[in-house]
């Protein structure tokens, strides 16, 4: 299994970008999909999750400028970045909880490589 993300970049604060990943491979399925952030000499922290029925969480600092969805049929999670701040630039990871077999008990955790995103102020 593997995810592909892409759509990081530079941009001015106040400006937008979107963000996609997409999973490949051989797996049964996918439940919950996010993506997470780390800046440098931070921790990684969620910045947005969603269920497979379009539930939504977003960490506090981004609420109301981000939007995360997917698209099942295409295994693919998206982040819609808009009125971005110098605090968003970090390396972006998408996660996807996968279920391997239709045999399989759990899911388990993929990551993405990392697109990166720099606002500049």
């Amino acid at each position: 299994v593997q995810l592909q993300a892409s759509g990081g970049g530079l941009v001015q604060a106040g400006g937008s970008l979107r963000l996609s990943c997409a999973a490949s491979g051989r797996f049964f399925s996918i439940n919950d999909m996010g993506w997470y952030r780390q800046a440098p000499g931070n921790q990684r922290e969620l910045v947005a999750g969603i269920t497979t029925g379009g539930r939504t969480n977003y960490a506090e600092s981004v609420k109301g400028r981000f939007t995360i969805s997917r698209d099942n049929a295409k295994n693919t999670v998206y982040l819609e970045m808009n009125s971005l701040k110098s605090e968003d630039t970090a390396v972006y990871y998408c996660n996807a909880k996968v279920v391997r077999t239709i045999l399989s008990r759990s899911d388990m955790d993929y990551w993405g490589k990392g697109t990166l995103v720099t606002v500049s102020s």
